[in-house]
């Protein structure tokens, strides 16, 4: 599966490039000024998108997809 087959909003992206940062959510909330519900709620949606179940899988399969650059 590639990046195409999986669709994140904006802000989802948003989200998604922090947490592989390492950012907590309340630091997602403060960094993207959106309240922690928000981001809880983009959190959830993301982690359901990418069919796993935790931020240490997101960021595998973010990498493993292609939405995010060794790089970055």
């Amino acid at each position: 599966m590639n990046e195409s087959s999986i669709y994140l909003t904006g802000r989802e992206k948003d989200v998604l490039k922090l947490m592989i940062a390492g950012y907590s959510n309340p630091q997602i909330s403060e960094k993207l000024s959106i309240s922690l519900s928000t981001v809880k709620a983009h959190v959830s949606a993301i982690i359901d998108k990418f069919g796993v179940t935790n931020r240490t899988e997101v960021t595998r399969e973010a990498f493993k997809r292609g939405f995010i650059d060794n790089d970055e």
